[in-house]
């Protein structure tokens, strides 16, 4: 059977000229972007500003003063030309929104792109706090804007609690997010890429990729990778969060926090217990 005729079956045919990166940060988004990039028939970029847009603009659209002049259709149409105004995809190319936050507008998302796929990058925690935590380290002259809540003399361990906050935290947010998507009826509409296995056989999960997509198959280059946004990056204070080495190669490191604060988050790797994946999300 095609890739296609997979989709098919299961009922989640590509329609629709957009498909959404989501997840934890520092689990492979940038990574995944670079590599999409690389088809002359897709867009990715590091981040996208469209799920901002949509909270500016649902407010407006529900109740209140205007709510007389929208019904769904009418709220569909203006969300759906905030997507397409944005990313104006090619009559042929498939655009790749990336913001780790998509999995709280999941529900949303299907009602306007039925056939869209949301794309979760993960990571075990301890290693996304390890691998901010080196990036914090890196540049110790410079405040980022991630812990613009916490005062400049703050622990290792306050910065790792405020990162892990459910309401605002840069990993705690999206990872709530995602888990009640993970445990939705919607939950088919999420790939899930985990970090250490895209690394570790990339050719494996980015064909993976396309088959759940239904796109025919790309010779992806995993040797020439080079990715960076300076600009973005040292206007939030962390030179180097979305830098991409050239090769794409699993490199085993030591660890850079105290492993008691590595090893309290054993259990949050729901995404790799078969047990919990009772809806049916795609795991690559």
């Amino acid at each position: 059977m095609t890739a296609k005729g997979d989709a098919q079956r299961r009922g989640l045919v590509n329609r629709s000229p957009i498909h959404f990166i989501s997840g934890l940060p520092r689990s492979g988004s940038t990574l995944l972007s670079a590599l999409l990039a690389q088809n002359p028939r897709f867009a990715a970029g590091v981040v996208s500003p469209v799920q901002g847009m949509f909270n500016g603009v649902l407010p407006v659209m529900g109740a209140g003063e205007f709510a007389t002049f929208f019904d769904d259709e009418r709220r569909a149409g203006v969300l759906r030309s905030l997507v397409d105004g944005y990313h104006r995809p090619a009559p042929d190319g498939v655009a790749f929104d990336s913001n780790r936050l998509w999995t709280g507008k999941l529900a949303i998302l299907r009602a306007l792109y039925p056939d869209a796929r949301v794309i979760c990058c993960v990571r075990h925690v301890g290693w996304i706090i390890d691998s901010i935590e080196r990036l914090v380290r890196a540049n110790p002259l410079q405040q980022s804007t991630l812990f613009a809540g916490l005062p400049a003399e703050s622990s290792l361990y306050q910065r790792a609690s405020y990162l892990l906050n459910a309401e605002k935290g840069l990993i705690g947010q999206p990872w709530s997010l995602m888990r009640e998507a993970w445990f939705s009826a919607l939950a088919p509409a999420l790939i899930v890429i985990d970090y250490e296995r895209l690394t570790a056989n990339p050719r494996a999960i980015i064909a993976a990729l396309y088959k759940e997509l239904g796109e025919e198959p790309f010779a992806h280059d995993f040797d020439n990778l080079a990715f960076d946004t300076p600009e973005y990056d040292t206007q939030i204070g962390l030179p180097g969060l979305h830098r991409v080495r050239p090769k794409l190669e699993a490199a085993p490191r030591p660890l850079a926090i105290p492993p008691d604060l590595f090893n309290q988050h054993e259990e949050a790797a729901f995404w790799r217990r078969r047990e919990l994946n009772q809806r049916g999300a795609v795991v690559l």
